[in-house]
């Protein structure tokens, strides 16, 4: 390697040290980023939007971080501030998280978002049952459960799902 190259990657290296070092990454941050999948235990998918987005919401408005889902923590303007630079490491962080807990099948709908809020907002548009006619299929699967060769625990889980997405709807 020249001598000017080795220059510049060493710059490259203490630039990149230096702006980090301007940061402290906040202990709730740590805490979602390490315990996500201790916590939200669901992946979500096509049938447990509703449960996915209690337990997901409540977790980051424990930890201060439901205004990045909700909207209500915007950006700074100033994307040269520090600010702004945090504002990003810490949203970049929750996509992080959101990305970890989301069921490969609904993956395409978000890869191309940027933003917490972004991914939050297509997800609710997607998947929350809005409508009448998702309650009453659900009201439909949960006539229709039967036993079948499935333990009583089984069962049970079966119909609380159900029952959990109806009261959720």
């Amino acid at each position: 390697m020249s001598e000017n190259q080795s220059s510049i990657a060493q710059t490259t290296t203490y630039s990149l040290s230096a702006s980090m070092a301007e940061f402290t990454i906040p202990s709730p941050l740590k805490f979602l980023v390490s315990n996500i999948k201790q916590k939200v235990t669901i992946q979500l998918n096509n049938e447990n939007y509703a449960i996915w987005r209690l337990l997901t919401l409540k977790l980051f408005s424990t930890n201060g971080f439901e205004g990045y889902l909700t909207g209500s923590q915007m950006p700074p303007a100033d994307e040269s501030s520090i600010d702004f630079r945090l504002w990003k490491l810490v949203d970049q962080n929750l996509v992080s998280v959101l990305f970890s807990t989301i069921s490969p099948a609904i993956l395409p709908y978000i890869l191309n978002l940027t933003t917490a809020h972004e991914i939050w907002k297509t997800l609710e548009g997607r998947l929350q049952p809005t409508n009448r006619s998702r309650v009453i299929q659900l009201k439909n699967e949960l006539h229709n459960v039967n036993m079948g060769d499935s333990s009583m625990q089984q069962y049970l889980a079966q119909v609380k799902g159900i029952v959990d997405n109806i009261a959720a709807a």
